[in-house]
């Protein structure tokens, strides 16, 4: 019912034509698109600094918004950017193809006139189009912060606000940085969300098994989990449907279940994890795996998102455990 602001902006989205089910889309606007009153380096409201999606697909859109923070409209807002959207399309429809047939690729076209090229935007390098060109600091308030490195792969900026709030500073280093050379003085590295196939990554893949060596905590998310897994010798494979909502359940090893928010196409095939590593969350519709740790390191991962934005705030625990691994 909420959340496309953030939605359209997730790194993670880079790509993709994103079609929402719920059925009335626009009735509260776009906020200002403006840098957050407290860290001017981070967009308020926003989960990026640019609409990510290549296209909107709705049913029904509200002409008439009304909020309090609303600068514009959801169609200026993505007019404004060169963005294409549809509406009055039949949703549940769509999502009943999709559902069926899995993820595939589309188009919007404004008649019947058009080539019948797809692109695949798995193909191309994504998360170089996402990620930061080179190291910037977000600075911390605390006399003597903890230290993350963030391996960004398309970081969303409430990852960022996160650890902020848990007075961090976060060193946000581009997605091929080996933290084994690193410049910078950390306690831990953090390896954000991002697009596409997790094994398009190589050689962020090999600096993380490098890293592992260091000891220090290592915390990853979304495609942040699928390339631990990796780095420490498993497989991922595509998800036929992908999880792309805010409501999945997740169960943790103990019995827990949260509802969390996702945003995925790949999964960790558990049944390739070593001795040395455990599923630590499933998804309880279908039984993927959710989350990995390490056995004995202070390695562990997600594939849900706890930062929310948007979504429930069930998990954000989890920022806490990494910081007091720390």
């Amino acid at each position: 019912m909420t959340g496309y602001p953030e939605s359209l902006t997730d790194p993670s989205y880079r790509g993709q034509i994103l079609v929402f089910t719920y059925p009335i889309i626009g009735n509260y606007g776009v906020p200002e698109f403006k840098k957050d009153i407290h860290r001017k380096e981070i967009q308020n409201y926003f989960e990026s600094g640019e609409i990510q999606v290549r296209g909107l697909v709705i049913s029904d859109y509200s002409f008439s918004y009304s909020h309090f923070d609303a600068m514009y409209s959801l169609d200026e807002w993505l007019a404004n950017n060169n963005i294409p959207g549809i509406f009055g399309t039949d949703t549940r429809e769509l999502t009943k193809i999709l559902r069926s047939a899995g993820v595939m690729p589309g188009k919007i076209l404004t008649s019947e006139s058009g080539d019948n090229l797809f692109t695949d935007p798995n193909l191309t390098d994504l998360v170089s189009e996402v990620s930061i060109k080179s190291p910037f600091i977000y600075k911390s308030r605390s006399k003597n912060p903890k230290k993350i490195l963030l391996i960004d792969c398309g970081v969303k900026n409430n990852i960022i606000r996160n650890f902020l709030r848990r007075d961090a500073e976060v060193i946000r280093v581009p997605y091929n940085y080996n933290p084994v050379n690193s410049e910078f003085d950390f306690d831990g590295i953090f390896i954000s969300n991002g697009p596409g196939d997790p094994k398009n990554c190589a050689e962020t893949i090999s600096n993380i098994r490098e890293s592992f060596k260091l000891n220090k905590p290592v915390f990853g998310i979304c495609l942040g989990s699928q390339i631990m897994a990796l780095a420490a010798g498993s497989d991922t494979y595509k998800l036929k449907f992908g999880h792309r909502s805010q409501n999945q359940p997740c169960i943790e090893k103990n019995g827990r279940c949260y509802i969390t928010s996702q945003n995925h196409g790949y999964a960790v095939d558990k049944t390739t994890l070593s001795d040395e590593w455990e599923e630590w969350f499933v998804n309880n519709n279908d039984d993927t795996n959710e989350g990995i740790r390490h056995k004995t390191k202070p390695f562990f991962a997600v594939q849900f998102h706890p930062e929310s934005s948007p979504g429930p705030n069930d998990t954000a625990w989890l920022f806490d455990m990494f910081m007091d691994m720390m």
